[in-house]
């Protein structure tokens, strides 16, 4: 018998583009590789592109967490989980408010991550 669990983050405060970089990796893998993958970016042990994203990657692996603990709730197995889908779509707009130090506000970095998982 096969299921999915899925997680989700509607306003995640990380980079589009640095989220679909490392999404991208992690496709099709298993939810093990997956999270060492992560704790290596954050680590510091390995790169993509010459880059690690930490702050994204912290991100996601608690979205991956998450989604592993959901699929625990529904009774799905551990070991046999994978990363069958892992979308970063744009969230809406808006400016930072203005400080002291710059007198124009900056645009938010806001993105929606979801990530399901799939027994195999």
């Amino acid at each position: 018998m096969t299921g999915t669990a899925t997680a989700s983050r509607p306003l995640a405060r990380v980079s589009l583009k640095d989220s679909v970089k490392i999404l991208e990796n992690l496709r099709n893998k298993s939810v093990k590789k997956a999270k060492a993958f992560l704790n290596d970016l954050i680590g510091q042990k390995r790169d993509i592109d010459g880059k690690y994203y930490t702050g994204a990657s912290r991100v996601i692996l608690e979205l991956i967490e998450e989604a592993e603990n959901n699929a625990d709730s529904l009774g799905l197995g551990r070991e046999k989980l994978f990363i069958k889908e892992a979308t970063a779509n744009q969230a809406f707009r808006f400016m930072l408010s203005k400080s002291r130090w710059s007198h124009r506000g900056r645009k938010a970095k806001l993105c929606q991550l979801k990530v399901t998982l799939e027994e195999r």
